[in-house]
């Protein structure tokens, strides 16, 4: 069937939709709404659209119709829609080709778009579900709170690395050719603008739309005299007693200003005519930060009300001035694993470290007297372009305060408008379901492999039971896991530690380098050692990041392993909110596999061949080089050819000029890339045949799917790794086939979904600009999470 047109849709500058991930992080390395009303999206009839068939035009729609659909026949190239809040292409494109492949220099770092960038395009179109009016009003203000947790860490990881390397003197280019300080000043100016988009959303839309829905964010000096008398007595019993004053004068040092805490910046003076002394006040993080008003759905930031009341944290003295802040502080705290005699003790060093790094941005309010930004810039050693002045709460995180108070007052709002989605309950796999008297797990995985689908499919009745009824199986012997990031309370995790207590083997890798998830990975890696199981603690010069899990059984006709690969953490929390397979199979390639691999964490030497998984460090690369010259080598030869892949992020350079030669040879092929991507679809001459998809809605996209059309053959696959440098050369990774011709099938209906998705799918243009995707010539409507809630809930296996 002929391929969805999506080239018509001309978003709204005033911003209704600019374009990014909902969640990540919460991104998440990865963290997360629906573009539409789910009542109105016919999500559920026939999919016009085959991904291995491809016949439409590539150049789109008629270029007169729309500037987005203008055919790109060179790299001069410019964003011709303005008003796009996501039009934010590569400037450096200013050279031309003819198209002739015989002249293409594919080293030129203009055929490379720029990570950091690119990875703030993708915060753009998260930034677009809060200003979309179509979204119900929670799932804007959640995507506020997303939009600054994704940005926190960007500014912590990305600009941090970027601030060292400009320390350092490092001067290489990147491969769009770019060296370290224009990376941070491009960097810095591009996320400007999404703060001060995310500013103006909040002050001129949602905040109007949550009074409009009975949810009222008001000053404290517009309140009655009685309600401040109320909040004041409030205030003085039960905020006061946990602030502290700390003031930089002669006798004082400069305070030290924690990672992501929102202060107060107070000058005060003793006298008329005294110095203006400067103190810091830091508002606690186990304070409410919106205060209810008496009973009334009304509410006043704690800012407002510890700001309005500082004559009891500083009587006798004069408050010349008060302005709200905000420090982030660099994350790239750096060990030689090495050298390092302990690697626990390493990596608390590094936690601590974290606490004292160095500041990488400082958020303000725009009225900040001039006194407070010269200290503060001094004394945290700052730039005026790491400044951002803002006009907000500049904290976003604790919009969920709000959400919460909004769903306690009742599902629909003053006018009767929903103002959520409906939640939604992961359903059990129709053939893992534990309500039936269906036989256990182990039956039916050997009966066939199981291919479950979260958050469509409950996490906890097919992964976590698989581990549940292993460990309290009698004829299991061993388990091995490795766990890269797990919930505070994970059953997993207590699973693991029932099976040593009923005396199986267990062996767990924990990856205490997760980033951010450090000190829960070091707390779970310490109570599974005083239980005495084999603990393996990461690897030297490698992240572990494989979603591996091993179970080998006694039986009838002799020891049979059963494995668990998947694209997903073991965390029962996110598995709700984001999307990811898993593969439970017998297979006893795949076992054996496993077992190289896992003896590889807890020993000290690694495979370089497997029989069915491809590993990273080991066979993935070459083995997907191979995948990928094959079709170029079969489109040469004029045979079909294509090639899907569905990644989070695609950013290798090596593997960037690998799909352009395959689409300079002739070869379909379709990216779904959530976030970063390296490669510029729809050059003439280069990239013809590639379209870059990205899809951003309710949950979080987290699966990773490749497929290669292999004469037929029809290659499938699952696993962790996204297509990153990092992911091939410094982690651990797994990534398994998918055999099974069901299975094949219900990965084929995933692609078909996703690239037939009208509702939540942006398309890129070449220069690295996103538009989003508009319904199908017939009209159908597609919402790739409603599709499959509604299939997940009849019970279907796709």
């Amino acid at each position: 069937m002929g391929k969805m047109t999506d080239g018509d849709s001309e978003p709204d500058g005033s911003g209704d939709r600019d374009g990014s991930d909902r969640s990540s992080v919460e991104t998440a390395d990865d963290g997360d709404g629906d573009d539409s009303n789910p009542g109105e999206s016919d999500s559920t009839g026939d999919l016009e659209f085959d991904f291995r068939s491809r016949t439409e035009s590539r150049n789109g729609p008629d270029p007169d119709s729309d500037p987005d659909g203008v055919p790109v026949s060179d790299l001069d190239l410019e964003c011709e829609n303005e008003s796009a809040i996501d039009s934010e292409g590569d400037p450096d494109t200013d050279f031309e080709s003819d198209g002739s492949t015989d002249e293409v220099d594919l080293s030129d770092p203009r055929y490379y778009l720029n990570r950091e960038l690119s990875e703030l395009a993708f915060q753009r179109r998260v930034l677009s579900e809060s200003l979309d009016d179509a979204n119900p009003l929670l799932e804007r203000v959640k995507f506020l709170g997303i939009l600054t947790r994704n940005l926190d860490e960007f500014f912590r990881k990305r600009v941090g690395g970027l601030k060292q390397q400009i320390a350092a003197g490092v001067t290489d280019e990147t491969p769009d050719g770019r060296l370290p300080i224009e990376q941070w000043i491009d960097v810095l100016e591009e996320a400007r603008s999404l703060l001060e988009r995310q500013s103006r959303c909040y002050r001129e839309e949602v905040r109007p739309a949550l009074a409009d829905a009975g949810i009222r964010v008001v000053e404290y000096d517009d309140l009655s005299a009685t309600e401040r008398s109320d909040l004041r007595t409030y205030f003085e019993r039960s905020v006061l007693p946990t602030l502290t004053p700390l003031t930089f004068d002669p006798a004082h040092p400069f305070p030290f200003i924690s990672n992501q805490s929102l202060s107060l910046a107070v000058l005060t003076r003793e006298h008329p005519g005294a110095e203006a002394t400067f103190s810091r006040v830091k508002l606690p993080r186990n304070q409410v930060r919106f205060v209810r008003v008496g009973d009334d759905d009304r509410y006043v930031r704690l800012e407002s009300l510890v700001r309005s009341n500082l004559d009891l944290l500083f009587p006798d003295v004069e408050i010349v001035a008060t302005a709200l802040f905000r420090v982030t502080r660099n994350a790239e705290v750096r060990r030689n694993e090495d050298v390092a005699e302990d690697l626990i003790e390493m990596i608390e060093e590094v936690l601590e470290e974290r606490r004292f790094a160095t500041a990488v941005r400082l958020e303000i309010e725009p009225d900040a007297p001039d006194r407070i930004l010269e200290i503060l810039t001094r004394e945290l050693d700052l730039e005026s372009r790491e400044i951002f002045h803002l006009d907000g709460p500049l904290d976003y995180r604790d919009v969920t305060e709000l959400i919460a108070a909004a769903e306690d007052a009742g599902p629909d709002g003053d006018d009767g408008e929903e103002l959520s989605l409906p939640d939604w309950t992961p359903q059990p796999h129709p053939r893992l379901d534990d309500r039936s008297d269906a036989e256990g797990v182990f039956e039916t995985i050997r009966e066939r492999d199981v291919l479950v689908h979260h958050p469509y499919h409950s996490f906890e009745g097919s992964v976590q039971r698989f581990l549940e009824e292993a460990a309290n199986d009698p004829d299991v012997l061993a388990i091995k896991a490795a766990i890269y990031r797990t919930a505070s309370d994970s059953r997993v995790v207590e699973s693991l530690i029932e099976a040593a207590r009923n005396g199986k083997q267990v062996a767990v890798m924990v990856e205490l380098k997760a980033r951010f998830d450090e000190k829960n990975n070091l707390e779970w890696a310490k109570k599974l050692e005083e239980e005495g199981i084999h603990v393996a603690y990461g690897t030297i010069g490698y992240k572990t990041h494989t979603k591996t899990s091993l179970v080998v059984r006694e039986e009838a006709d002799g020891v049979r392993l059963y494995s668990h690969v998947g694209t997903g953490n073991y965390h029962s929390e996110t598995a709700k909110r984001y999307e990811d397979l898993g593969l439970l199979t017998a297979d006893r390639d795949i076992g054996q596999d496993l077992v190289r691999l896992f003896n590889y964490f807890t020993g000290h030497s690694m495979h370089q061949e497997y029989r069915e998984l491809l590993v990273a460090p080991g066979n993935m690369r070459e083995r997907f080089v191979d995948l990928v010259r094959d079709e170029a080598r079969r489109a040469r030869n004029g045979e079909p050819a294509r090639i899907v892949l569905k990644l989070n992020r695609l950013e290798d350079p090596a593997f960037v000029r690998e799909l352009y030669e395959a689409s300079m040879a002739g070869v379909e092929i379709d990216l779904i890339v959530r976030d970063i991507c390296r490669l510029r679809p729809n050059l003439e001459g280069v990239s013809e045949t590639i379209d870059v998809h990205s899809v951003v809605s309710r949950f979080l996209e987290h699966s990773r799917i490749y497929y290669f059309h292999a004469g037929g053959e029809e290659r499938y696959y699952i696993g962790s790794a996204d297509w990153m440098e990092r992911n091939f050369d410094n982690r651990v990774e797994a990534v398994a086939p998918i055999r099974d011709t069901a299975l094949q099938s219900q990965l084929e209906t995933i692609i078909d979904t996703l690239l037939a998705d009208t509702e939540n799918r942006w398309c890129m243009a070449a220069d690295g600009s996103y538009h989003r995707a508009t319904t199908s010539a017939d009209g159908q409507s597609v919402d790739v999470h409603e599709t499959f809630m509604e299939r997940a809930r009849d019970g279907e296996s796709y």
